[in-house]
């Protein structure tokens, strides 16, 4: 059998080709490798170097590989966060001429992080409950998308910044399977996975003297489950409403936005005496600040970032003299939001030298900016201006902060 490489990007397979696929995965060299942190996996992983980009190579049979890279492609079609799927490649011989393993190839997501990684130095119990939020918002992105992952754990997710708490990323696909809707059995039986799953990871912290001492590795197991519960109760519960109070329905759906996602389909019904009304929002989309932001921006960020930006945005606004809500004759929103851009959000980032940012990306970099200027201000009494924020943390944040923020070869 001949090497074969299937991609999603006609770039890909030229600079696939480039690496050493007649090796086992074990066996390659220094020179092709990227030293990042790994994960725990049942199977061999590197990273490696194609090009300009950072690669995750997983070893694994032929017909798994395929199948994890069509439902990683899947789910990156339905906007769920989930590693990139660049390629796979099988018909893969050593030089005697035997048969190696097939291998899934996926981008390194920037910036991201295994959670055995972030407990190199004690996590704090508050650190920990916003990783559990992460990994239930992904947990219920997952099940109202019909994907049963089979195998939620912490080994099995990356974890990136976003603005003082996490985003949750899928990084291993291989136990999923993807449906029109799960039932309530399929949905139970993932939450036990992952409640079993992370009681027995954060035992293994404790074990290695890795996990704060006051962590109840069972208690923090069974929090997903909590925490799970009351998201997907508040996104998909039906509610009844007197009739005439329509405004109840936009109170649901404003509360819905809050927690960063879209009614993209609802059913309304009114009762047959006429007394109550019905709704149930059907469809629900995460991403509502994501989209908000990038529309008026351009700015791709993660959910939280884009509520802290449109919220600095928003103020900005406001000190402008030609914004005039409601005044066909005042600037449109997209008109400022590009003004925000170009003379407030890319300065300041800028300002910013590369070298110091380490993991950060630019929305993170901003966020953080803006609550160093929060602290100084409360501080001083008064607003002290982003201008001095930004020298002030450059001068006496970031130089203490770069064993922490240190770059990823990646960045």
């Amino acid at each position: 059998m001949a090497l074969q490489i299937s991609a999603t990007n006609p770039e890909h397979p030229a600079l696939l080709l480039e690496l050493p696929w007649q090796l086992p995965l074990e066996e390659w060299p220094e020179e092709v490798l990227v030293p990042l942190p790994r994960g725990i996996s049942r199977h061999i992983v590197r990273y490696a170097r194609a090009g300009d980009e950072v690669i995750a190579v997983k070893e694994l049979a032929e017909r798994p590989a395929l199948r994890e890279y069509e439902l990683l492609r899947d789910l990156d079609r339905l906007g769920i966060p989930a590693v990139d799927p660049l390629a796979v490649v099988t018909g893969r011989l050593d030089v005697a001429g035997a048969p190696l393993e097939s291998v899934l190839v996926t981008r390194h997501l920037r910036g991201s992080q295994p959670y055995r990684s972030m407990f190199e130095t004690t996590m704090r119990p508050a650190t920990m409950h916003r990783l559990m939020d992460a990994l239930a918002v992904l947990l219920v992105r997952l099940h109202l998308a019909g994907f049963a992952w089979g195998d939620c754990s912490l080994s099995n997710t990356l974890f990136r910044r976003d603005a003082g708490a996490y985003a949750a990323y899928l990084v291993d696909a291989e136990t999923g399977d993807l449906h029109a809707r799960l039932s309530d059995g399929q949905r139970d039986y993932d939450l036990d996975l992952a409640r079993v799953n992370i009681s027995g990871e954060l035992l293994d912290l404790e074990a290695s003297g890795a996990l704060h001492p006051s962590v109840d590795p069972i208690e923090f197991g069974t929090e997903i489950c909590a925490r799970y519960q009351g998201l997907w109760q508040e996104l998909t519960r039906t509610s009844v409403y007197p009739a005439g109070k329509y405004h109840y329905i936009e109170r649901r759906i404003r509360r819905l936005n809050d927690l960063g996602f879209d009614v993209a389909e609802m059913q309304i019904e009114h009762a047959t005496h006429g007394d109550t009304v019905t709704f149930v929002p059907k469809v629900v989309d995460a991403g509502h600040h994501q989209r908000q932001l990038l529309r008026l921006t351009g700015l791709d960020t993660e959910e939280n970032q884009a509520r802290r930006l449109l919220n600095d945005l928003e103020s900005w606004m406001a000190t402008q003299d030609d914004y005039a809500p409601g005044d066909p004759l005042g600037a449109r929103p997209e008109v400022l939001a590009h003004r925000w851009v170009r003379d407030v959000f890319r300065p300041t980032v800028r300002a910013v030298p590369p070298d110091l940012r380490g993991t950060m990306d630019p929305a993170e970099i901003y966020h953080e900016l803006l609550e160093h200027r929060w602290y100084l201000s409360e501080h001083a009494q008064h607003d002290i201006g982003l201008d001095t924020a930004v020298e002030d943390y450059i001068s006496n944040i970031l130089p203490t902060a770069r064993e922490t923020l240190r770059p990823t070869v990646s960045d």
